[in-house]
């Protein structure tokens, strides 16, 4: 752990621009230690108030790349909190509560109290202003237990929404199954037939059982849209329709929309960002792929948009693009936070701060 100290990001970027009363925060640190984590959560945990839920991903089984528990000990001790997540939509330990609770503590998450928020039945939240994808939305019921939230979010690559972040973490991180089907839906993958060897990875993971292989074929009236397949396709054989650009705007635009729904009812909501072992695939993939930029460090805010749209520019940065997941998932995630700003859930002008540097602050716009 402590090797990955030493690991350097490129200069901090950008020109200034215009200054802005407005414009938050974000914090940055590339010390990835329980020290680093420390260090930003100083700047944030004034939030924190009365039972303190941490929203965590804990990894899927298989899966070595979810941000290692030990890391983050010290602040979810310091905040007395209590882990917090949804069951999952597809075939899993994490489908059902008790396996769900179980690989948890398999994979380190001890030392404090599990809540798997959905485990007692839904919340129904309807009729946010200025969605247009959804009149209602569906969470975990337990989720209106507590009174402020830590969201710790692997900031890293996704099959059908080009990236995960906090965005991500607390739209599908909170909903139940009904709510994470509602964002799915429609999503339906191609096969590139020269890809393809046949292995059965894309069956055996479905969900839904609606793939059938040799050859590939997929029941769209079974198909939730749930994008497992592509996850877990060793050849990169599945995709999304080239040029199907809706396809992908909506179900980013889906994503902010269950972050806005769910942030406009607990605005007490503070976000740590991790930029390590940045794969093109989430955490909830058993073979996600080999990081494809070096890690990059820790970056925390009280402004969702902006951890977002910092933790992408830094990624570009160090992949040397524009857009490092259209590039490498042939999926852009961008949407997510342009609609999220749109939403009016934060901003994506933001003031970079520097902890490890003589508390430099960088301007950064958008």
């Amino acid at each position: 752990m402590r090797s990955l100290v030493h690991l350097l990001i490129p200069a901090l970027f950008l020109l200034s621009c215009s200054k802005s009363n407005h414009e938050p925060t974000v914090y940055f640190t590339k010390d990835i230690t329980p020290e680093g984590f420390m260090k930003v959560y100083k700047q944030i945990s004034k939030n924190l108030e009365g039972k303190v839920g941490v929203k965590v991903h804990f990894g899927e089984e298989g899966n070595t790349y979810y941000v290692k528990p030990e890391l983050f000990k010290d602040i979810v001790l310091d905040c007395q909190g209590t882990f917090i997540e949804t069951n999952v939509l597809y075939k899993s330990p994490r489908q059902k509560t008790e396996t769900h609770i179980a690989l948890a503590k398999q994979h380190g998450f001890t030392y404090a109290p599990i809540d798997i928020l959905d485990d007692k039945g839904e919340l129904v939240i309807e009729n946010v202003p200025g969605c247009k994808h959804f009149n209602k939305f569906y969470y975990g019921k337990n989720i209106d237990e507590y009174n402020s939230f830590l969201i710790i979010s692997h900031f890293k690559g996704h099959g059908s929404a080009g990236f995960g972040g906090a965005i991500k973490n607390i739209s599908m991180g909170f909903a139940t199954p009904r709510g994470k089907l509602a964002m799915h839906r429609n999503n339906y993958p191609v096969c590139d037939r020269d890809r393809c060897t046949n292995c059965d990875s894309c069956a055996q993971q479905c969900p839904a059982n609606a793939i059938s292989t040799n050859p590939f074929w997929i029941d769209v009236d079974k198909c939730t849209g749930c994008g497992k397949c592509i996850d877990v396709c060793p050849n990169k054989a599945l995709r999304y329709p080239k040029g199907d650009v809706d396809v992908q705007t909506v179900f980013c635009e889906r994503l902010a929309e269950y972050a806005k729904a769910i942030y406009d009812r607990h605005k007490k909501m503070v976000f740590i960002n991790v930029l390590v072992d940045i794969s093109t695939s989430c955490d909830c993939s058993r073979n996600p792929g080999k990081p494809f930029v070096p890690n990059i460090g820790i970056l925390a805010s009280t402004d969702i948009v902006a951890i977002e749209k910092a933790s992408h520019d830094l990624v570009a940065k160090a992949h040397g693009c524009a857009d490092p997941f259209l590039e490498v998932n042939r999926v852009s995630g961008y949407r997510q936070i342009q609609y999220a700003k749109i939403l009016g859930m934060g901003e994506m002008s933001y003031r970079l701060f520097n902890l490890d540097n003589n508390q430099e602050t960088v301007e950064i716009s958008e």
